[in-house]
């Protein structure tokens, strides 16, 4: 029979080898893990400002924060642009045909007005309203199995009960019953754009992080300026979420 020094001696060294050797397995798996961000981001109407500035700024830290692949960033202006719906379609087919459809993430940012219809689109005298259902479509023709979509307008979260999913993250500034703030024309974002992509996601590790933080930040906001709050929403994404890996 072996006695116990004896067995402590012979595990003790196999203990500390598991030990040396873990911290470098485990990042290796999380970089095999991780699979690339390609990006659409649209500021849909142009009468303002505030909606180009944040589509671009927004794309930068997402690019920023993710190992990303293709990445497109449309706006509209007061004399036109090709921020429509009809160039929303290429360009997520587009971004889609460079992606892995199982293994990478298609993000989509869309900044407007919105109303309890949908999204505003505004492009010199175009006028269209992108609703849901017909985004939805859109993004299931796609192929890619796994995205995150992120919506910063008034009464957003009317788009969470048709794209919300396992497979599809969702991100709102708003519910579907309350505005959001901060659409002033000269402005570099929106209080929830300014809150999300400029402050809480160039320093959190995930993307749920950032939204906590975020929702945070405009009910604090929104209060201190006596504004109704707003109720950001984030729903689905329990499958995408493991597939975004944050640079440090």
């Amino acid at each position: 029979m072996t006695s116990r020094s004896s067995i402590r001696r012979l595990v003790a060294p196999l203990f500390a080898f598991f030990l040396t050797i873990w911290p470098l397995v485990s990042p290796v798996h999380a970089v095999e893990d991780a699979g690339k961000v390609g990006v659409v981001s649209f500021g849909l109407f142009g009468d303002q400002g505030v909606f180009r500035s944040e589509a671009t700024g927004a794309a930068q830290v997402v690019a920023g924060r993710f190992e990303t692949g293709p990445i497109n960033v449309e706006y509209n202006s007061k004399k036109g642009g090709n921020a429509t719906i009809e160039a929303l379609t290429r360009s997520l087919q587009a971004a889609a045909n460079r992606l892995d459809t199982e293994k990478d993430v298609l993000f989509l940012i869309l900044t407007s007005h919105g109303s309890p219809d949908g999204l505003a689109i505004k492009a010199g005298r175009l006028t269209e309203t992108l609703t849901p259902s017909r985004l939805g479509d859109m993004l299931a023709r796609t192929g890619v199995r796994h995205k995150v979509v992120v919506i910063s307008a008034c009464y957003s979260g009317v788009f969470i009960p048709r794209l919300a999913n396992p497979d599809v993250l969702v991100i709102t500034a708003a519910d579907a019953n309350h505005p959001s703030f901060g659409c002033q024309d000269k402005a570099k974002w929106t209080y929830f754009g300014d809150a999300f992509f400029n402050v809480a996601l160039r320093k959190a590790v995930s993307l749920k992080d950032a939204f906590l933080d975020a929702r945070s930040l405009v009910r604090k906001r929104e209060l201190r300026e006596h504004f109704e709050p707003s109720n950001p929403l984030m729903a689905g994404g329990a499958d995408v979420l493991p597939l975004l890996v944050a640079r440090p």
